[in-house]
C-alpha cells in the first residue's frame, strides 16, 4: 500500500507516540505509588528506571536483527509483548511484581522505535534524515507527555491503573497500523558479519562523541524530570499531582524545536546546535531554584527546548555519518541514551536524599561540562570537512 507523505510521517509519529507514553507514564503518579506500596522515593523511581534499563539492555539486539531482517515482524512483536504485559501491570498488587513488568516492557520497547529508525534510515534520502529524525524525536516528545498526561492527568492519579490499560489498547493498534500500512521497505542489504560492528563503531572518536552525548543529554534530563514531583510537591511549592503534571506541558516546545533544530542543523552545523542547547539546558537548570512556580514552569519550557535541541542534532549528526550498519549505531545510541537516564535517576537519587533539589541540578550542570565540550568537538570536526 502507497502513503502520501503526510500520512506515512502520522503513521510514524502514532508508533513512536505510543511507545514512549508506556516509558513514563508512572512518572507523575510516583508519590502516590510510595504511599499506596508503602515503598522508599527510590523504589518507587525503579517502575521508571527499570523501563530505561530494559531498553538499553535489549536495544542492541534489535539494531541488529533490524540490519538483517524486514522490521515488520520485529515490530509486530514488540507491540503484543508491550501491550500484554501493560494489561498485567493494570492488575498487580504487589510492587516487586510491578517492577518486573516494566522491564519486560523496556526490552521489547527498541522492537518498535529502533527498528523504526533503522527503517527511516534505510528508506528516506540522506538529505531529509536531519528534518525526519526531528519529527520523529517530536514523537518521543508526544509520546512521553501523552503518557504522563495519561498516568497523571487525565485519569485520577489515584487511578493509575486505567492508564496502563489506555496505553496498552494504543500501543496494539499502532503496531498492528504500522504493520500493516507501513511502505514495502528496501531489502537489507547487509549480511551477518557485514558493515562496522559495535565495537568498531565505538572506537571511531566521532561517534563516540555522538554516543557520549546521548548518554549525557539523557542523564540531566531524566534525572530532573523524574525528580521534579517531590521537588514540587514539598515546600514551599506543595503542588498537587494534577497540578505538577500540567507542568509536563513543557514538553510541547520538545514537539517544536526537534524539527526546528534539524532545519538549523542542516544550515549551521550539528555542533553549534548541541552547544546552544547545551547552555540553555544549563541555565533552565540554575533558574530553576528560584523559588517561584512561574519561573521553576519556564526553566522547565527551557530545558525542553535546550534537550530536545541537543537530542535531535545528535541523532541527525550519527546517520550523516554512516553509509552502513545504521541499525547497530542508532541501537547503540539509544543503548548509551538510555544508559544516561538510568544512571542520572540513580546518581541523582543519592543527591536528592542528602542535598535535595541542589544535589539534581548539580549533578546536571557537572554533566554538561562534558557535554558542551563534546558540542564544541563536532563543531571542529565539521569545520574541518568542509575546509578544501
Amino acid at each position: 500500500m502507497k502513503l502520501s507523505s503526510f500520512s506515512l510521517q502520522a503513521l510514524v509519529f502514532f508508533l513512536v507516540s505510543a511507545s514512549f507514553s508506556t516509558m513514563y507514564l508512572v512518572q507523575p503518579v510516583l508519590p502516590v505509588l510510595q504511599t499506596e506500596f508503602g515503598i522508599s522515593i527510590s523504589r518507587a523511581s525503579q517502575t521508571v528506571s527499570m523501563v530505561i534499563l530494559g531498553v538499553a539492555l535489549s536495544t542492541l539486539i534489535f539494531g541488529r536483527l533490524a540490519d538483517i531482517y524486514p522490521v515488520k515482524p520485529l515490530i509486530i512483536l514488540g507491540g503484543a509483548v508491550i501491550s500484554l504485559s501493560g494489561l498485567a501491570c493494570a492488575l498487580v498488587h504487589n510492587i516487586d511484581v510491578l517492577i518486573a513488568l516494566r522491564l519486560i516492557q523496556g526490552l521489547f520497547i527498541p522492537a518498535l522505535t529502533t527498528c523504526l529508525a533503522t527503517y527511516l534510515a534505510r528508506n528516506l534520502p540522506l538529505e531529509r534524515l536531519n528534518v525526519v529524525m526531528g519529527s520523529y524525536i517530536a514523537a518521543t516528545v508526544t509520546g512521553g507527555l501523552g503518557g504522563r498526561l495519561l498516568g497523571g492527568w487525565i485519569h485520577p492519579p489515584l487511578h493509575w491503573r486505567y492508564a496502563f490499560v489506555t496505553t496498552s489498547v494504543l500501543v496494539l493498534i499502532a503496531a498492528l497500523a504500522a504493520a500493516i500500512l507501513l511502505p514495502a521497505e528496501r531489502k537489507p542489504t547487509e549480511k551477518p558479519g557485514q558493515g562496522p560492528g559495535f565495537f568498531s563503531l565505538m572506537r571511531r572518536p566521532p561517534m563516540l562523541a555522538i554516543f557520549t552525548v546521548g548518554f549525557g543529554a539523557m542523564f540531566v534530563f531524566g534525572a530532573t524530570f523524574n525528580y521534579l514531583p517531590f521537588y514540587l510537591s514539598a515546600p514551599p511549592f506543595v503542588l498537587s499531582t494534577n497540578a505538577i503534571t500540567l507542568l509536563y506541558m513543557n514538553y510541547i516546545a520538545g514537539v517544536i524545536i526537534a524539527p526546528l533544530s534539524g532545519k538549523f542543523s542542516n544550515r549551521f552545523g550539528n555542533g553549534l546546535t548541541m552547544i546552544l542547547g547545551t547552555l540553555i539546558l544549563a541555565a533552565a537548570l540554575l533558574l530553576s531554584h528560584i523559588p517561584l512556580l512561574w519561573t521553576v514552569a519556564f526553566s522547565l519550557c527551557m530545558a525542553c527546548t535546550g534537550f530536545f535541541a541537543v537530542h535531535a542534532a545528535a541523532m541527525g549528526s550519527m546517520n550523516r555519518k554512516l553509509a552502513s550498519s545504521r541499525g547497530r549505531a542508532n541501537s547503540l545510541y539509544i543503548l548509551w541514551y538510555y544508559l544516561g537516564g538510568s544512571a542520572g535517576i540513580t546518581v541523582s537519587g543519592v543527591g536528592f536524599k542528602h542535598f535535595g533539589w541542589a544535589g539534581v541540578t548539580g549533578t546536571g550542570l557537572a554533566m554538561l561540562v562534558l557535554l558542551l565540550g563534546l558540542g564544541v568537538f563536532e563543531l571542529r570536526g565539521e569545520r574541518e570537512n568542509r575546509e578544501p
